[in-house]
C-alpha cells in the first residue's frame, strides 16, 4: 500500500509559514540535557547550544529540534521548571539571531507554551499527545506538531516492549491522533507524523516499520523519521554511539525511499550531503 503522488504530504505547515516538502528535510537535533544517550552534556551550557544552532544552519539544516529533556531508554522525567531553564536561552537566541524555524521536543504543555511565546513554531512531542492540554495549545497557538508513536514512558519503554502487528499498531495510534488533532482545529497541512523508532520497540519492530513506512506516509501528512545514532543500528553492528553514522545514513536513506520527508538526525552535513544524492535518484530535484 505504497504512496502514490496523490498521497504524498507536499508541505509541513507551522506557525510562521510552511516547509516545501518537494526535496527530504533535514532537521537537526540539539538537545539541552546532561544525559541524552549521544551528545548529553556536550551543548548543556547556553552558549555552547546557541553556538551549535546557529552551527547546524550553516550546515543546511532546515529546521532544528530542541529538547531540554532526554527521552532515551531508562531516562527519568524532568521537572517543567528545569526543562525549561535548560532550553529558554538558546530558544531566545536563535529566534533572535536566525530565521531558521525552530520546533520544541517536548511532552509538557507548559514547557510547549512559553517555548512558543519565545518563537518556537513547532512542537514535537514523543508522547502522541498523551497530556489532553496539549492539542488546545497547539490549535490555539496555530503551530506545526510531530505526533511520535511511543509504547510506555522512556523510563520502561525498552523493557519488554510487545505488539501483534506494530505497523498497523503504529499506524492506527497515529491516524487517530491526526484525526483528533483535526477535529480540534488544526490543518490536516500542520499535522506530521512519526513511528517512534526506537520508542518501545525491539530490533525487529524498528526494521519493520522501515520496511513498511509507506504505510504510513499513504495517510497523506508529512513523515519525520529518526534514526540517527539510535542503539538498533548498533545491534546490526553499526558501532557505538559516536560511530552509527554510516548505518544511520543507510537506515535514513531507506526511510526516504519508503517515503519519509524529514529526517531528524544530530550529523546534520553529512545527512544534507547524503539526501541529496537520495532526492536526485528519486527524481525530487
Amino acid at each position: 500500500m505504497g504512496p502514490g503522488m496523490a498521497d504524498r504530504a507536499k508541505v509541513w505547515r507551522h506557525k510562521a509559514g510552511e516547509l516545501l516538502l518537494d526535496r527530504t528535510r533535514v532537521m537537526g537535533v540539539l538537545n539541552v540535557t546532561p544525559d541524552s544517550f549521544s551528545d548529553g552534556g556536550r551543548y548543556f551550557r547556553p552558549e555552547d547550544a546557541i553556538r551549535r544552532g546557529l552551527e547546524l544552519a550553516e550546515q543546511g539544516a532546515d529546521l532544528i529540534d530542541l529538547g531540554g529533556e532526554s527521552t532515551r531508554p531508562k531516562a527519568e522525567p524532568v521537572p517543567a521548571e528545569e526543562e525549561w531553564r535548560r532550553v529558554a536561552p538558546v530558544l531566545e537566541a536563535l529566534a533572535r539571531t536566525s530565521d531558521i524555524p525552530v520546533s520544541i521536543d517536548t511532552r509538557k504543555p507548559e514547557v510547549a507554551a512559553k517555548a512558543i511565546e519565545a518563537g518556537a513554531v513547532i512542537v514535537n512531542d514523543v508522547s502522541g499527545l498523551r497530556d489532553a492540554r496539549m492539542l488546545p495549545l497547539l490549535v490555539q497557538s496555530h503551530v506545526g506538531v510531530v505526533i511520535m508513536h511511543m509504547q510506555g514512558e522512556p523510563a520502561t519503554m525498552q523493557d519488554h516492549p510487545r505488539y501483534a502487528d506494530v505497523v498497523r499498531e503504529v499506524r492506527t495510534f497515529l491516524e487517530a491522533r491526526a484525526r483528533e488533532a483535526i477535529g480540534a482545529g488544526m490543518p490536516p497541512e500542520a499535522v506530521a507524523l512519526d513511528p517512534g523508532i526506537g520508542f518501545g520497540k525491539s530490533l525487529e519492530d524498528n526494521l519493520d516499520l522501515l520496511r513498511h513506512l509507506d504505510f504510513l506516509a499513504g495517510l497523506g501528512h508529512a513523515v519525520v523519521v529518526g534514526v540517527s545514532r539510535k542503539s538498533f543500528l548498533g545491534k546490526l553492528g553499526a558501532g557505538e554511539a559516536g560511530e552509527r553514522l554510516a548505518g544511520g545514513i543507510a537506515a535514513a536513506t531507506m526511510a526516504v525511499a519508503r517515503g519519509a520527508h524529514v529526517i531528524r538526525s544530530h550529523d546534520v552535513l553529512d545527512t544534507v550531503r547524503a539526501m541529496r544524492v537520495v532526492d536526485a535518484i528519486l527524481e525530487r530535484r
